[in-house]
């Protein structure tokens, strides 16, 4: 009897140290999902989005696509860890959400998924054409006449896209200081000279007048008509070429083009910075010609000479001048 009891004894005993060896396992924290429905501004669904959601615990991050109604769903996702859903969609901005953290079982809706419209397209298509106007502008500047004469103002290419401000500045400065446009000033104050052409003295003097009055008019009226009064209203300097059609056709095209201009909107308009230049380059003269030509006459005459020249060198270009201007026969007709 007393072997038992001690037998009884001694089992007892080692339960309890036998159970304390091994560990006690807990229930495993039921898991939980992210699901939501993914729209534009909207409101209508977008389907084929990627959802993506970066787990801490993960390098690969967990993806699911929505559905033909813009549905996705989450699944078996660990509780008390922090979650960052990115929503994208071809032609829509990513959509990022806050911090997510899941409770255990837990269902949550994220709302207001709303992808805006990518803004990357515009920005590259505007990009595109301020390029295209600065590359059309080089080859512009390449136009001469024989190889020498400045031919800067004339668009032979269908495609060409309006100038910047800034690229009409630059041309009508360029063209207004190019040392064969300058060369032109000093020959036409020769003429005035030889033919004692306004009120100037003769001499040294007299000339130096002359060349500055050539220069000044010639300077203003670039500037003016080339830059500042296209750069306020908008609208393209440069002679269009057409070189198809009629001869009439082409003949009224170019006659026109004093009066009628792009603008940079690319419709046809009246060509105010034209005439407007004409008007006000004119009305400078009464600054610098000798006091007895001065008045409303001058600006009258000025006004009447540079329009006409227009009209005279518009026809060239059309009829005569592409074929010996430089780069031209490059260009697209």
């Amino acid at each position: 009897m007393r072997l038992r009891k001690l037998l009884i004894s001694l089992i007892v005993c080692a339960v309890p140290i036998a159970v304390r060896g091994q560990p006690i396992v807990g229930p495993e924290p039921q898991r939980g999902s992210i699901n939501g429905i993914v729209t534009d501004v909207d409101g209508a669904v977008i389907p084929a989005a990627i959802v993506k959601v970066d787990e801490p615990a993960s390098s690969d991050p967990y993806t699911v696509t929505t559905d033909k109604t813009g549905f996705f769903e989450l699944k078996n996702l660990n509780p008390a860890v922090s979650y960052k859903i990115t929503i994208s969609a071809k032609g829509f901005s990513d959509w990022t959400s806050p911090p997510v953290i899941l409770n255990p079982g837990q269902a949550f809706a994220l709302t207001d998924i709303k992808l805006k419209i990518s803004v990357v397209v515009t920005t590259v298509s505007a990009a595109t054409v301020e390029q295209l106007a600065i590359e059309q502008a080089k080859v512009a500047e390449t136009q001469r006449v024989f190889g020498i004469i400045p031919n800067f103002y004339v668009a032979y290419d269908k495609n060409t896209v309006p100038l910047t401000t800034k690229l009409k500045y630059e041309l009508a400065f360029k063209a207004g200081t190019d040392v064969i446009s300058i060369a032109g000033d000093l020959f036409v104050a020769g003429l005035d000279q030889a033919g004692n052409h306004h009120d100037y003295q003769q001499g040294a003097k007299g000339y130096g007048q002359r060349f500055g009055a050539a220069f000044a008019d010639s300077f203003s009226n670039i500037m003016i008509g080339g830059a500042v009064l296209p750069s306020l209203l908008h609208q393209d300097p440069r002679y269009f070429y057409q070189g198809t059609g009629t001869g009439k056709s082409r003949a009224l095209h170019a006659m026109s083009s004093p009066f009628r201009c792009k603008g940079d909107n690319g419709r046809w308009q009246f060509n105010y910075s034209s005439i407007g230049g004409d008007l006000i380059a004119s009305s400078l003269t009464n600054l610098y010609y000798p006091e007895s030509e001065r008045g409303a006459g001058l600006v009258i005459y000025s006004t009447l000479l540079n329009t006409g020249g227009r009209v005279a060198n518009a026809l060239l270009q059309e009829f005569v001048l592409r074929k010996f201007t430089s780069n031209a026969n490059k260009q697209k007709d």
